[in-house]
């Protein structure tokens, strides 16, 4: 039996039908990464924190620049499958749409990240909730001033008549972004955890997905598009690497906590780790054994000429081999040719370890397979960094602050009593919101526009609002 095709005519149809571009030259997919680019939303993540605060350094990597790299090594997976393996050889992996999806899976990230979303889901948790995957799909599909439909000017809106249509992509370009296949709970209660998937108003919009996608209207298998797996990989690699190596370079880690890692962070770690159900029977000293082996290759011998002809006791071995070490370790943080060899080193052996189970009925719909050490090793660095540095005091003051500025101008704008505080919305989202059919809607467009501010200009509103000096929140203590 022959395999099916990767792509078919109807990946190519766009939410709004569009006249063929005169360009022939112009192919659809390349059409949506221009879009992609040339869009608010992405330039936007240049001001969205990565890491570190992005007023602290301009060094420091930030969401945009996160997201080239996750496009790049996107890229680089979908080049070693077209290269490697007998279907896509014949079959290729579109790279302007692996683009599209490693440039556009941050875009629905609030200011200050995590903790901006985990402020902004509180306030809406009996109205939708709020999630940087489902706030993606949105600007895509949405918010995104590119392509309306000015009847809806004359009428009100609710999620059933809302005629804007975002970037207007491709459907498997919008499929390429949705990593879960579930949609949000309208109401949940207040101790709930955040919940992954996407908004009820994107219900209709995600049947049309999986329906242009598969062929079938009424698709219920766990969908997930190969595009979307690469992109979800090369984002957790991108993460754990260059995390790491930020890390390093702004003195916040030092090479020998991958050696003899904090009691407390190694726990935090060995728990996060366990959660993923292949990893469940990974002890510490398993989790402790995969961050040493990040460092390991500065253990090697040719590393301490030094010791060739030294005679030494044991006491006096263990002194120098421990300082000698260090110190080389060390160029870790000051150098940053042995930086980049490190960040690349370990980029190549995670991409080297992804192969792809080629799913015979549905070939978009193929599964990314990571050998088992390799995600490990992959999971632990991830959360490692995350525990070490994302936990520590010195970020949790700022996160602190970050929840409180997301959580008080949401809270203003949604006051309702004798001076609205939507009236302090922008013409355009105000106009949005009067026209809103039903108070959650009202409450959507707020979140719409708190969740697309940056870093810096939420400090700045908010100072605005308060009379506060935003220039000194963020300093570390």
């Amino acid at each position: 039996m022959a395999f099916k095709a990767l792509y078919w005519d109807k990946d190519l149809d766009r939410p709004l039908s569009e006249p063929l571009s005169k360009y022939s030259w112009r192919q659809p997919f390349r059409r949506d990464y221009a879009r992609l680019i040339h869009s608010t939303a992405f330039r936007r993540l240049t001001e969205k924190t990565q890491l570190f605060p992005g007023n602290e350094s301009d060094f420091f990597r930030n969401r945009l620049t996160h997201s080239l790299e996750v496009a790049q090594i996107a890229k680089s997976i979908a080049q070693k499958f077209n290269h490697e393996h007998e279907y896509f050889k014949q079959n290729k992996i579109n790279e302007d749409l692996m683009e599209v999806a490693g440039l556009a899976h941050d875009l629905g990230h609030p200011p200050f990240g995590h903790i901006g979303e985990r402020a902004l889901d509180d306030s809406l948790r009996s109205h939708g909730g709020f999630e940087g995957n489902a706030q993606t799909l949105r600007i895509l599909s949405k918010l995104e001033k590119k392509v309306k439909d000015l009847a809806s000017d004359e009428v009100g809106y609710d999620e059933s008549n809302d005629q804007r249509y975002g970037l207007n992509l491709t459907y498997r370009s919008l499929a390429s972004i949705l990593k879960y296949d579930r949609p949000i709970p309208a109401n949940r209660s207040p101790e709930s955890k955040l919940a992954k998937g996407y908004y009820d108003s994107e219900t209709s919009l995600v049947r049309k997905i999986k329906e242009h996608v598969t062929g079938y209207k009424d698709f219920t298998d766990p969908f997930k598009t190969i595009e979307c797996s690469i992109m979800d990989i090369a984002d957790d690699i991108a993460y754990s690497t260059f995390d790491l190596e930020d890390a390093f370079k702004a003195n916040f880690l030092h090479p020998m906590n991958l050696l003899a890692v904090k009691a407390s962070v190694l726990s935090n770690v060995h728990k996060k780790v366990i959660l993923n159900d292949e990893f469940s029977g990974l002890t510490e000293d398993d989790v402790l054994r995969i961050l040493q082996t990040c460092i390991r290759p500065y253990l090697k011998k040719e590393h301490f000429p030094e010791l060739k002809d030294a005679n030494l006791e044991d006491d006096s071995w263990l002194a120098v081999t421990t300082g000698l070490f260090y110190r080389s370790a060390s160029r870790l943080n000051y150098d940053g040719y042995v930086r980049s060899q490190f960040s690349s080193a370990m980029v190549t052996e995670f991409i080297d370890g992804i192969s792809v189970d080629l799913n015979k009925e549905f070939p978009a719909l193929s599964k990314i397979k990571v050998d088992r050490e390799v995600k490990a090793k992959i999971e632990c660095i991830k959360h490692f960094v995350y525990c070490s540095i994302t936990l520590s005091s010195r970020l949790r003051i700022p996160e602190y602050r970050g929840y409180e500025i997301v959580n008080s101008i949401f809270t203003i704008l949604d006051q309702s009593d004798r001076n609205p505080g939507s009236d302090l919305l922008p013409d355009d989202f105000l106009d949005i919101y009067r026209k809103s059919a039903d108070l959650a809607h009202q409450k959507r467009t707020i979140c719409d526009f708190v969740a697309g501010m940056t870093d810096r200009y939420v400090i700045e509103f908010y100072g605005r609002l308060k009379s506060e000096n935003p220039e000194t929140i963020f300093k570390p203590i």
